[in-house]
């Protein structure tokens, strides 16, 4: 009996048929991953992945009948029931769908002029839980959008309760992750290894009902508990 991990089971959901043959190249030829389907608009997608239960889903933004962002919000949002990891892969570098797919349940945002490379470490980088925005773009953006995400009247109180959810350490590293830093740049900055690094991210993911890093990086600014960007 083989001891191999199974494959990454990848769903590719864009309207262009050029682009989605380019995307199921690129991932078929690596050993670790898989294309189980395509879908060609939003609706499609949703349903294809609850058919095929992806661990990722590449899913563009604009897409007819039903946008990405919708579709995302459906797969990936907090009423739904078997959430893939959602990596959105736009032409479009604006601020407000980073943030719109985001808070829609997305766990990474790349651009679709990325080398082939970065989008196969996007699809890794996903499912093993982990945010995929780059330290500078995680504070840009959710730290632009700050104020937005806390409303006054409830943030010292949302505040409170993480504080009491968490020890100081794991407050130590959820604010570590809130900028944005790998495992192994937080085991530097903390002077712990990398391997308590990710028990003390599945404690708190764990411990504050979260999916996943990206989720812990818009609580963290929700809170107050990493200021907004000037």
């Amino acid at each position: 009996m083989s001891d191999a991990p199974q494959p990454i089971r990848v769903l590719v959901c864009d309207d262009q048929a050029l682009v989605r043959t380019g995307y199921v190249t690129i991932f078929s030829a690596q050993p670790d991953i898989e294309v189980v389907g395509e879908a060609e608009n939003g609706h499609a997608a949703v349903e294809a992945a609850r058919r095929l239960r992806p661990d990722v889903v590449v899913m563009d933004i604009r897409m007819p009948l039903l946008d990405g962002i919708q579709a995302t919000r459906q797969l990936a949002g907090p009423d739904a029931q078997f959430p893939p990891k959602v990596l959105v892969v736009t032409t479009f570098n604006v601020d407000a769908y980073v943030y719109d797919a985001l808070r829609a349940g997305a766990s990474g945002f790349l651009l679709k002029d990325a080398p082939p490379a970065e989008l196969v470490n996007g699809i890794r980088t996903v499912a093993r839980g982990e945010a995929l925005l780059a330290p500078a773009v995680t504070r840009h953006l959710i730290g632009h959008f700050a104020e937005h995400l806390r409303p006054a009247e409830t943030s010292r109180q949302a505040r409170e309760d993480l504080v009491r959810a968490l020890t100081p350490r794991e407050l130590d590293v959820l604010r570590q992750i809130a900028e944005g830093l790998s495992n192994a740049e937080i085991a530097t900055a903390l002077f712990i290894t990398p391997e308590t690094v990710k028990t003390y991210v599945s404690r708190i993911l764990a411990k504050l009902g979260l999916r996943d890093r990206v989720q812990a990086v818009v609580l963290a600014y929700r809170v107050g508990l990493i200021p907004a960007a000037d």
